[in-house]
């Protein structure tokens, strides 16, 4: 590679990157870029970069990936959204093409351990990465220790309420497990010296580029609006502010993006907007285009379908890929001139516009509640106003509420300095450390906290922060709240985890969630009411930390009591909500007033449930486990406790375990009977009933042997049988208890192939002993199998 001090504006990608050129989407580099190229390109330092949005970021980050792939090695890209992995997979194919490996780890993706570790590029998000850090010692994650170099997208994501602590401590971690490179870049803000100062990059790798970087100028006002009687009214209030602002631009041959709060606004502004369009008779050049009309007819979105012929479209993360990017390739066409997304565009996808407009600055959200839209993401939608090569100036504006305005009008003017959030959540990241063993005495404590921009901030804002002695004083509070809690043992100076703690860590929970639930199996363990079962579990769980913001409207309120009756009448109500979401979820019955919340609060009590499962197989008994998990299946497919095995079977989801149940199959056991042309009778077609079947028999088959247990004993008689439980199916970690006349007499836990377990027959003053066995799988939602002998006492 070329080895030079500085780089002149316009210098050709070929001249410092000659075996990279055809990995980037240009042949020259802009002014900004020129700028910052000598500390990416020829320097090993880590580099900070605050620039404006649409500068040229991205090429950086590419530069930066180039320098360490010519040199053997591997690069890690932190994008701030999922959405942004999948569309860096695609971008990337660049990469591909000239024989790098590019690979996406995201939570909805199954990982796969080897292409992960033969990557030469990672994309991953700050949730993700934070995951594989924490399990690094595992073969499955042991790639993360390899990276040589961390981009991090958007490094201004450390503001983030709920994120920003998980990027601070993942970028903190990662420091420590393999010192990578870090390049980190972000939109403009006030303090890159304080994000400099945490990653040690040196006043030569630190850039400040200002607005005069912008490729277009922006010119960004604050537009108030006139309330209405209700909410409803005042969002189409606030849509015709928009419109107002949008239609000069419009009428110009201009185009105009205007965000709002949720993935159905989009849909219902563009509908409203298409009509008020034409009722202003305002020109929309795709109406006449009869070659784009027939390219529309293509769209699998009926509403979009009929939108975009009139030049108004809408984008949000539920469309399909192909919907998205077709909408994307037209707006850049500027076959569609007004269109309505969600805050997702604004952070990823490169689609400027002459004129922007917010019209929400408030969302619903449903673990929160009503809530104001961040600070980075107004000043990241407002970015997006101008069209470089196109547009003289961008146009953006703010539609709010009159008692906001000065609120916004100070953002604009002054932007926002970039907070740490770690102090939030100091406990449960304190804890997830000292659990991965990176914490292990009370000097490590505070050399921890020294990585983070936590304290590199309180450094330099000590009036905002606590510093000096009494942030050592906060650090010692943290640690004895974990002493005290079980989640850490302390002797003398040295730490240790407990199994609470490294639970609690594994599980991302909440400190007051985790001592809930240790209660909770604490109490089962001892016998002590009330006993874990379906009605404890739900509410431990709808009384998770985690729902404490869930809000409830009226409607939805009448909604939760016809599902729920009096059950869990002394929660809160948004408590008393995600209860009735998940019991109604349970059999697949979600009334429509509480359906809009009901994904995002199943997919996160999920989690709860997979945490509250392993507590329960590690504190209480496996049976408890095996509950847990036939309920965690039950509200993701909605399935019946008689049919909930079927989802057990890889490819039986909520649709095939209707189908088969309704045929009177309703266990694998009874699919396996069936064999593959019951299940054909049953609605299958051949080819999914002979894989259904195959997969059927990986699970456990059982039969059991009941040896030496007389079917007659006398009084005062004793003797000793057994039992052995054989598994012709998978093996799987099952616990097996033994009682007799419902008193429990034993119980292991063992992986089962097969087991055998002591039994004793006493003849004592009952006349008849009933002897069970049962057998329950913690991980598999299969209800418990039970078998039993009847012993007469003469």
């Amino acid at each position: 590679m070329a080895s030079r001090t500085e780089y002149e504006p316009g210098t050709p990608v070929e001249a410092v990157f000659p075996s990279f050129a055809e990995a980037f989407p240009f042949e020259s580099f802009n002014r900004m870029q020129s700028a910052a190229l000598p500390a990416i390109a020829d320097r090993d330092d880590n580099v900070v970069v605050s620039a404006p949005t649409a500068s040229g970021k991205t090429a950086l980050a590419e530069a930066a990936i180039c320098r360490t792939l010519d040199a053997g090695g591997t690069a890690l890209f932190l994008a701030p959204l999922r959405a942004l992995t999948n569309e860096k997979e695609s971008e990337w194919e660049r990469f591909e093409s000239l024989g790098y490996s590019v690979y996406v780890v995201t939570g909805e993706r199954d990982l796969d351990p080897r292409r992960a570790e033969r990557a030469d590029i990672l994309v991953m998000t700050p949730e993700k990465a934070d995951s594989a850090t924490r399990k690094h010692d595992s073969p499955r994650y042991a790639f993360i220790t390899d990276i040589d170099c961390c981009v991090i997208d958007e490094v201004h994501l450390l503001d983030s309420d709920r994120r920003g602590a998980v990027l601070e401590v993942t970028v903190s971690r990662l420091r420590r497990l393999c010192d990578p490179r870090v390049v980190a870049l972000s939109a403009t803000m006030q303090n890159v010296d304080d994000v400099a100062a945490w990653l040690d990059a040196p006043p030569e790798s630190t850039f400040e580029f200002g607005d005069d970087y912008r490729p277009v100028p922006l010119s960004a006002t604050v537009e108030t609006y006139a309330h209405g009687d209700n909410a409803f009214a005042d969002k189409y209030r606030r849509l015709y502010r928009a419109l107002d602002l949008a239609e000069p631009h419009i009428n110009e041959g201009g185009q105009a993006l205007v965000f709002v709060a949720s993935r159905q606004d989009t849909v219902r502004a563009a509908e409203k907007a298409r009509d008020e369009l034409a009722e202003r008779d305002i020109d929309i050049g795709a109406r006449g285009d009869y070659d784009f009309h027939t390219d529309a007819a293509e769209l699998e979105n009926d509403t979009l379908r009929k939108s975009v012929v009139d030049g108004v479209g809408f984008h949000h993360a539920g469309l399909s890929k192909a919907d998205k990017d077709r909408v994307e390739e037209w707006f850049k066409q500027g076959k569609i001139q007004l269109l309505f997304s969600t805050s997702t565009l604004a952070w990823g996808v490169n689609l400027p516009a002459r004129c922007v407009v917010i019209r929400d600055t408030k969302l619903h959200d449903p673990l929160e509640g009503e809530v104001d839209i961040s600070p980075l993401d107004i000043l990241q939608m407002l970015g997006r106003a101008g069209r470089p090569g196109y547009d003289d100036a961008g146009y953006a504006h703010i539609v709010c509420d009159g008692s906001d305005a000065d609120k916004y009008r100070q953002l604009l003017r002054d932007g926002k300095p970039i907070e740490s959030r770690l102090a939030e959540t100091l406990d449960s990241h304190l804890n997830a450390e000292i659990a991965l063993g990176v914490v292990d005495d009370i000097d490590d404590v505070l050399s921890w906290l020294e990585t983070t921009f936590y304290y590199a901030r309180a450094q330099s804002a000590p009036g905002k922060y606590e510093a000096g002695d009494s942030l050592r004083d906060r650090v010692s509070a943290t640690l004895e709240r974990l002493v005290d809690g079980g989640f850490v043992d302390q002797s003398g100076l040295n730490i240790e985890p407990t199994g609470l703690g490294r639970l609690t860590s594994q599980f991302y929970l909440q400190l007051n969630t985790a001592e809930s639930f240790d209660a909770l199996c604490q109490r089962a363990a001892s016998n002590e009411s009330p006993p874990i079962d379906e009605s404890t579990v739900l509410r431990a769980v709808a009384d998770a930390a985690a729902f404490d913001s869930v809000s409830a409207r009226r409607d939805e309120r009448e909604a939760f009591e016809a599902v729920l009756g009096h059950e869990g009448d002394d929660l809160d109500d948004g408590n008393r909500k995600v209860l009735a979401i998940l019991r109604a979820g349970m059999d697949g019955t979600t009334p429509g007033e509480l359906q809009s919340d009901a994904w995002v609060i199943r997919r996160n009590a999920r989690r709860l449930l997979a945490a509250l499962r392993a507590f329960c197989e590690r504190f209480a008994d496996p049976r408890d486990a095996n509950l847990v998990r036939r309920i965690e299946a039950r509200i993701e497919h909605g399935v019946s406790d008689d049919t909930v095995g079927l989802v057990a079977i890889e490819g039986v989801g909520t649709g095939r375990a209707q189908t088969l149940a309704e045929a009177g199959i309703d266990s694998p056991a009874a699919v396996r009977a069936a064999g593959v042309d019951g299940l054909r009778k049953a609605g299958l077609s051949e080819s999914v009933a002979e894989r259904i079947h195959e997969q059927a028999r990986d699970l456990p088959a059982l039969d059991f042997d009941w040896k030496d247990i007389p079917d007659r004993i006398r009084h005062g008689e004793n003797t000793m049988g057994e039992v052995t439980i054989k598994n012709a199916g998978g093996g799987e970690p099952a616990g097996i208890r033994v009682t007799v006349n419902g008193v429990e007499m034993t119980q292991q836990t063992s992986y089962l192939g097969e087991a055998t377990v002591p039994v004793g027959v006493f003849g004592g003053d009952a006349e008849t002993l009933t002897y069970e066995v049962e057998v329950a799988f913690p991980n598999l939602p299969l209800r418990p199998v039970v078998d039993s002998r009847t012993v007469d006492v003469a």
